[in-house]
């Protein structure tokens, strides 16, 4: 036997990145370059290789105008003057091309100017390219079309030709939003729990640079939304209840702290009205949310209620369903609206659902199985997916279809899950289908994140973006993989997109649930198998055990001291989700096990053994918690 436990303490992102920029700028401050013999950074905060920094002082305070130049042409040029008249210049610069040298103009108001050539950074083999895209310069502008993961490719960036301008090399997670502030705001890439959910938000620059990570205790999921105040709107859950994905939260925008929930156990059935693909445990999925300032209320995507759900904001009293009726209780069915007018259809397990100004409702149809009778199934080679705007009178409680795209296009653009519409103006719309798959030429029963193209070559994954304005398609892509949502972003903000300063942790995780009975074994002086292929992760705040084990196999992590012994128990049974909105974390072999283990509630140092079946082994591995 060979022990194969391997122990891993991995400095922080954040900290590293805090610690970078102090090394950076303490050198600046002390060589204090002119812009002649400037310094140039290259993807100076370590996961973006497309920006760079530039760094030189001046005798006289000046404003400072930025030139990206594009690749052919000078009218594709990004152009940013940052107005602030100072001697300290650091110049953030997004957008270099990948892998050859990018010209870069620095023209200051005192009329000096350079060009500089610099060489963005070589991409991943596998990165996630362009297929096809069809738009024009003149509509699309110096926009860049931002992409989140779906699976384990990575957060991307396209301008109007197609060229990956923008890129993280951390596969963070679900949608992408820009702040008032500039910075956008995502999910972090630190694992937490099966199937998805990471440890909460990130707040960042397109640089890269993270200001603010927010940890929540049930982790995020999904989708998030700015309030007028500041404060973040999220999507949670609380892992010492049976359900998930069924918690909207209130975070504080600068203490992470948890201001208020609204738990959706509270507000509708959790029986009778499911989509296909619901279970007891995830019995609604809640993917998306939206805050209507308006008339102060919430609305909310069910997937697996078919629902769209708007409730008041302060007394969380429901006050509208959209959705087929069908299956739904009784006391239930005065909440639901009757459609009016030709050519509509209900949506089903959709995603992305969204207010307009005067109050109408958008969404992502997905239309999985497209309906609430099983005997009336849609294969998904039969079906068809959609963006739909909706108008609803809320005093007759009547709905009417008043636009859609996609139904047209038929199996084509369907996803069975993912994606996302946004709204521009009236007429004006974005169209994601980010979740389309293919086996043998029919679109696939599977969610793409269970198609692996390059196991099999008679399979394909895909993601379609389409822009339409007044009935007209102005901008179509399409990329390889599938991807969870999309926007449309300038690389630059009115603000200066760079503050520098030390990152935070914010908020808190959970206390993780221990297992009150632990076998009463004795230890072996066995070596843990290299079969099982244990490791052990350490960060600040949490633990993350992997393994490999036969499916039905006790195992459990042990968390020992001279106080007490932990036991966490790991569950090896086959789990099969129904809803996979992002593979990130999914395992080739699906015998290999992820254990997240908060430090919170934790105290001293702890020496970690495993469990596995009937033998208990040391690990040599010690957790300090204090």
């Amino acid at each position: 036997m060979v022990n194969a436990v391997t122990y891993v303490r991995e400095e922080s992102l954040i900290t590293s990145q805090n610690k970078a920029e102090k090394s950076f700028l303490e050198k600046f401050r002390k060589d204090k370059p002119s812009l002649e013999n400037a310094t140039v950074l290259v993807n100076p905060y370590f996961i973006n290789p497309l920006c760079a920094l530039i760094l030189f002082m001046t005798d006289k305070p000046c404003s400072v105008t930025l030139t990206v130049h594009g690749k052919k042409f000078e009218r594709h040029n990004i152009v940013k003057t940052f107005e602030k008249n100072e001697t300290e210049h650091a110049i953030p610069v997004l957008g270099l091309y990948e892998g050859m040298d990018t010209k870069v103009t620095v023209a200051l108001s005192t009329g000096e100017s350079r060009d500089f050539l610099i060489r963005g950074q070589e991409l991943p083999a596998d990165v996630c390219r362009c297929r096809n895209i069809m738009t024009s310069f003149d509509y699309f502008g110096t926009n860049w079309m931002f992409l989140s993961p779906a699976g384990k490719n990575l957060p991307m960036g396209y301008d109007f030709e197609g060229n990956i301008r923008w890129l993280l090399t951390v596969n963070t997670m679900f949608d992408i939003k820009r702040l008032k502030n500039g910075n956008i705001l995502t999910g972090s890439h630190r694992f937490c729990h099966m199937p998805y959910n990471d440890t909460g938000l990130i707040e960042l620059s397109l640089m890269g640079k993270i200001y603010k990570e927010y940890r929540m205790p049930g982790n995020y999921h999904h989708d998030m939304v700015e309030m007028p105040d500041g404060n973040i709107l999220a999507l949670s859950q609380d892992f010492h209840t049976d359900t998930v994905e069924d918690l909207v939260v209130l975070l504080d925008r600068e203490t992470g702290m948890t201001l208020r929930t609204w738990d959706l156990k509270n507000i509708l059935p959790q029986k009778g009205p499911g989509s296909g693909s619901q279970s007891p445990r995830d019995w609604f999925h809640c993917n998306a949310v939206w805050y209507f300032e308006k008339d102060k209320s919430i609305t909310v995507s069910g997937r697996h209620e078919d629902a769209i759900v708007n409730f008041d904001y302060e007394s969380g009293k429901l006050n509208w369903i959209i959705g087929d009726p069908e299956d739904w209780p009784a006391e239930y069915q005065k909440y639901f609206f009757k459609p009016v007018g030709d050519d509509f259809d209900w949506q089903y397990e959709q995603h992305a659902c969204l207010r307009t100004p005067d109050g109408d409702v958008m969404c992502f149809d997905n239309g999985h199985y497209r309906s609430k009778n099983k005997e009336k199934y849609l294969k998904n080679r039969d079906n068809f997916s959609r963006g739909v705007r909706y108008h609803i009178d809320t005093k007759k409680m009547e709905i009417r279809q008043v636009w859609q795209y996609g139904k047209e296009l038929g199996a084509t653009f369907f996803s069975p899950y993912i994606s996302n519409v946004e709204y521009y103006g009236e007429g004006h719309y974005l169209i994601h289908s980010g979740g389309i798959g293919w086996e043998d030429g029919y679109a696939s029963e599977k969610l793409g994140a269970y198609i692996t193209p390059a196991k099999n070559p008679n399979t394909d994954i895909c993601a379609k973006t389409v822009e339409q304005k007044d009935g007209v398609v102005l901008y179509a892509m399409e990329v390889d993989g599938n991807f969870y949502r999309a926007e449309k972003l300038q690389p630059y903000h009115d603000g200066e997109n760079l503050v520098f300063g030390d990152g935070r942790v914010i908020g808190e995780l959970e206390v993780t649930d221990t297992f009150d009975t632990i076998p009463d074994l004795p230890e072996t002086d066995e070596l843990v198998d290299s079969w099982h292929q244990v490791r052990i992760e350490e960060d600040d705040d949490r633990i993350v055990f992997h393994g490999r084990f036969e499916r039905g196999s006790l195992v459990m992590l042990l968390l020992k001291n001279e106080k007490e012994t932990r036991g966490y128990f790991i569950n090896t049974a086959a789990v099969s989700y129904l809803a996979m909105c992002s593979g990130a974390y999914l395992e080739e072999d699906d015998r290999v096990i992820k254990l997240h283990v908060s430090k919170r509630g934790l105290k001293g140092t702890y020496q970690v053994r495993v469990l596995i079946n009937d033998k208990k082994y040391a690990t040599g591995v010690s957790i300090n918690c204090d």
